[in-house]
């Protein structure tokens, strides 16, 4: 279907590569025919013309052994056209004693070249007859425009075919741009490892695949470091833990212990991040009740939200990561959007609603970005919960989508592989 599509695409670099060649062949065979039937009428006129004098000087030669007066030949001016007269006495005629001229505006196409000299002071003429070399310039003008249209018909779909092979590359190389914009980062052309092209799409290839490669080393380089910085943190992170344990009751331990959570969470959080990145996590799927994985999850979150359980099926999942994502997503409703959080189950499908602000554009347009919220009026956070979500949804077969309802709120939807 997209083969049939790109080959009706007006606008595609095949056909306006055939577009350029047909006009090019179109405008060389103008050329040439315009410069063949010129040439060919010029020789036309020359022969006709030395014949035509030729026919003269016989006929003249002729009544001079005869000692008459001139036979054969039209000796009166009337009867001789304009032109031919004119050039006789005002033209080249008296230079060289004769003049010709083509009468082509005769009726029924029977044109004839007319030669004249002058007699004493009257003028005599010959005229033959132009009929098969017209004929003949006409069959040469049609040969030419019919061949021409054949080398045409040949030409254009050759041009089509030879052009198949640059747009197939070009092709090629704008899937491999579509993938790492998604966040295949691995994917590669094929002509910019070891192109033997040397041409331009070539470099275009390489230019594609050096800037993957530049990708993925930073995206390598920034989980590394993400990584590193959480494993750092965890240590230190656990001490302050014990010692915020052993602190007397009051106030200020209370804040001491709730800052010193949260940086717990935040620590976790990054470290499950450079297991999702680094492919570490492996899913273990069962056939689970969804409905009862889902219940149950939201009662470990503590916080309130609307259930509604409809027709809801069995999934082939790992319930753990299924609460992962679920817990994520209304802890991301409570935070950032506006009561009342309503989950409702349907199928296989888990779909989780707020009735805030909605989404961020930037959210919608590139998906969840890690330490980043998007809008302020979304309130401030890391932005790893729905970073997290989104990667266990990968590990576990499911998807996970973003929108804004229409009436207002944000909406996420969690579709999850049937158990049969």
């Amino acid at each position: 279907m997209d083969t049939v599509r790109d080959l009706l695409n007006w606008r595609s670099l095949r056909w306006k590569t055939a577009l350029l060649v047909a006009v090019a062949c179109c405008a060389i065979a103008l050329t040439v025919g315009v410069l063949v039937h010129r040439s060919t009428l010029a020789r036309s006129m020359n022969d006709g013309g030395a014949k035509a004098t030729a026919e003269l000087d016989r006929a003249w030669e002729d009544s001079r052994r005869e000692g008459g007066s001139p036979q054969g030949l039209e000796t009166s001016p009337a009867a001789m056209p304009a032109e031919l007269l004119d050039r006789l006495r005002h033209g080249p005629g008296p230079s060289t004693g004769h003049a010709t001229w083509y009468d082509g505006d005769r009726p029924g196409d029977h044109p004839r070249m007319w030669a004249a000299r002058m007699h004493g002071d009257r003028p005599v003429a010959i005229a033959i007859d132009m009929t098969s070399d017209l004929l003949t310039r006409r069959a040469l003008d049609r040969h030419m425009w019919k061949y021409s249209v054949l080398a045409l018909g040949v030409v254009l779909p050759l041009t089509a075919l030879a052009a198949e092979l640059p747009h197939r590359r070009l092709r090629r190389v704008a899937r491999t741009a579509r993938s790492i914009a998604a966040g295949d980062l691995a994917a590669r052309t094929a002509d910019g490892r070891g192109g033997r092209g040397g041409d331009e799409i070539t470099e275009i290839s390489a230019t594609v695949d050096s800037m993957a490669d530049s990708l993925l080393g930073r995206l390598a380089a920034e989980q590394r470091f993400t990584a590193d910085v959480a494993h750092e943190l965890r240590t230190p992170l656990m001490g302050l833990v014990t010692a915020s344990g052993l602190l007397p009751e009051g106030e200020a331990t209370d804040l001491v212990r709730d800052r010193v959570g949260v940086l717990r969470v935040l620590v976790e959080d990054l470290l499950e991040i450079s297991r999702l990145d680094a492919g570490a996590e492996r899913a273990e799927l069962r056939p689970v009740p969804l409905a009862e994985v889902v219940e149950e999850s939201l009662a470990r979150t503590g916080l309130p939200a609307r259930f509604t359980p409809d027709g809801a099926g069995s999934a082939r999942t790992d319930p753990r990561r299924v609460d992962r994502i679920v817990a994520n997503l209304v802890l991301n409703a409570h935070r950032h959007g506006g009561a009342p959080v309503e989950v409702a189950v349907t199928g296989t499908t888990v779909t989780v609603r707020d009735h805030g602000p909605g989404f961020p554009r930037e959210l919608l347009a590139d998906g969840p970005q890690r330490f980043r919220t998007g809008a302020s009026e979304r309130g401030r956070g890391h932005g790893l919960g729905l970073t997290i979500a989104l990667g266990q949804a990968r590990v576990i077969g499911a998807s996970l989508s973003f929108a804004n309802a229409p009436d207002g709120g944000a909406v996420a939807t969690l579709r999850l592989p049937a158990a049969d």
